[in-house]
């Protein structure tokens, strides 16, 4: 089943006149590395494409080919102009942003998705997506070996720059023998692994410090149910200027903790809202079921959530109202 939409994927690109690619809101390395590669791939076809993130991507993904063309302005987004529009790395179609120009589309306007996390709805026309693999990069690597499409160095090095967001260079789980073989395949198609793992682990600001200092010195354990937490009040992200990007790999940093169960990061945000992070590197936890009771979701070793509230801090602890 997969080969076949494989193949139904690549006969709708080849066929396209003007293609729209799109990835979610406040992007992760896997989101913007997948729509570089895809950028990469039709610029070479010679196909006429366009990129959208509602979030424009943070600085330290500056060193992805292509990550120029991806525009964050809506406004000049001519959404009736493209005939198919590739969405990547996104199981909820309301992180696109583009939720009611893709629900309202033209019949002629086909959609296609490329994406790893478990479903949320169904929006596309074209559903690519398998929970059980890494990242939707290495999702991209299996559609371009099956219709035989040249990797060339800037595909390859994307490719490569997603999967070792989505599994922590490796030390997720979710890792599998063939995650291995397929960054091994990339790095003989000319992937730079240092200069990945240079912009993935040195990329982080004073402010980004800051806040994990913050976050660190906030850091507990709740003994009843061996779970860490922090917490992120909105004085000190306002005092910090907290921004996504330096956010990026702290909630992977404090589960190392030892001997606990899952890793819980709460952020109150400015907008009123509380965003909460699972992250769980127990072979037998699965924190999705968590995200959703919440309203979110994700996968068993990483998922997320948005609440209305505030945190507050009592006598008796932290408490949310």
């Amino acid at each position: 089943m997969e080969k076949q939409k494989f193949k139904q994927a690549y006969e709708k690109i080849q066929a396209a006149k003007n293609i729209l690619l799109v990835t979610h809101e406040r992007p992760d390395g896997d989101a913007l590395a997948s729509v570089c590669a895809l950028l990469e791939y039709l610029t070479n076809l010679g196909k006429p494409c366009s990129a959208f993130c509602f979030t424009p991507p943070a600085p330290q993904f500056n060193y992805l080919p292509q990550i120029e063309k991806i525009k964050s302005d809506k406004s000049n987004l001519n959404f009736n102009h493209y005939d198919l529009i590739i969405i990547n790395d996104c199981g909820g179609l309301n992180r696109t942003k583009l939720d009611d120009e893709i629900s309202n589309r033209d019949k002629s306007q086909f959609v296609i998705e490329f994406d790893h996390h478990p479903k949320i709805d169904s929006y596309a026309d074209l559903e690519i997506k398998d929970a059980k693999i890494s990242s939707t990069c290495e999702m991209l690597y299996s559609f371009f070996k099956f219709n035989k499409i040249k990797i060339n160095k800037n595909i390859a090095n994307c490719l490569l720059a997603g999967i070792l967001a989505d599994t922590a260079n490796f030390l997720f789980p979710i890792t599998t023998d063939k995650t291995i073989e397929i960054a091994s395949d990339l790095m003989l198609h000319g992937a730079k692994y240092p200069l990945i793992l240079n912009n993935i682990s040195h990329n982080k600001n004073l402010t980004a410090m800051k806040i994990w200092g913050e976050s660190l010195n906030n850091l507990q354990i709740n003994k009843k149910y061996n779970l860490a937490f922090s917490i992120l009040k909105r004085e000190k992200s306002h005092e910090n200027k907290i921004i996504d990007e330096a956010l990026e790999g702290l909630p992977e940093f404090l589960s190392n903790l030892y001997g606990v169960n899952a890793l819980l990061l709460l952020r109150e945000t400015e907008a009123g809202t509380i965003k909460g992070s699972l992250r769980s590197s127990r072979p037998k936890a699965d924190i999705s079921f968590l995200a959703q009771i919440m309203g979110g979701g994700g996968h068993a070793k990483a998922s997320g959530f948005t609440i209305d509230g505030q945190i507050i801090q009592t006598k008796a602890g932290w408490e949310i109202e």
